[in-house]
């Protein structure tokens, strides 16, 4: 997936503009190297993710499942967005595995996130068209107010439900952030048939107990 590709603030018009074929996700990321699976079989990773999902603990491959990149030139910003906002479960209870490859800070547009906030329910009046958080809208202000800022290192796992809303700046140094992003979910939560998220075959990850 390209910067063009998503029409964020900052990203290149098309991918003919400058910096339009800026890489912004290497997708399909398991089918690309065994370390991937690798990664998926990690032990304290499956038993960290039993405990809050219950087992059996499955990795849906149509969503994350891929390296994102940001770019130190042509990087966008990504707005106040919940990653179910456009997946179809049984139910929206998912986690997120953000695992930095390298460090991440406030320069190079590390994660920044709105605690507790995947226990709120926040009414269509209070996004924008392409459901991100409105940011004029007046009940959205004290949301902003409890933003805080995810700095990794190398080798750090942010664990965090799907639907907490989260944001990103665009990265303003001159290298290359990376960061390995699957998602899961526990049993009796598959994806709808006919969905978006049923479209690419799950992983049941094996039971290491």
């Amino acid at each position: 997936e390209y910067e063009a590709d998503v029409n964020y603030p900052g990203s290149p018009d098309s991918l003919e503009a400058p910096g339009g074929k800026t890489i912004r996700r290497l997708r399909q990321a398991l089918s690309r190297d065994p370390v991937f699976q690798d990664w998926l079989s990690y032990r304290p990773l499956g038993t960290i993710l039993a405990q809050l999902l219950g087992t059996p603990v499955t990795c849906p491959l149509a969503h994350h499942n891929c390296i994102m990149t940001k770019h130190p030139r042509f990087s966008s910003d990504t707005g106040w967005h919940r990653d179910t906002r456009f997946w179809t479960f049984q139910s929206g209870e998912l986690v997120n595995a953000w695992l930095a490859l390298g460090a991440e800070t406030t320069r190079n547009g590390c994660l920044q996130v709105i605690p507790g906030s995947h226990r709120m329910e926040i009414g269509p009046d209070r996004l924008d068209a392409d459901q991100f958080l409105d940011r004029e809208h007046p009940l959205n202000q004290p949301l902003f107010e409890t933003v805080q800022t995810v700095e990794l290192q190398a080798g750090d796992l942010l664990l965090f439900h799907a639907r907490t809303f989260h944001a990103a700046t665009r990265n303003y140094t001159d290298e290359t952030k990376y960061s390995l992003v699957f998602t899961f979910h526990g049993p009796e939560n598959a994806p709808k048939p006919g969905s978006k998220s049923a479209k690419c075959p799950e992983l049941i990850l094996p039971d290491l107990s």
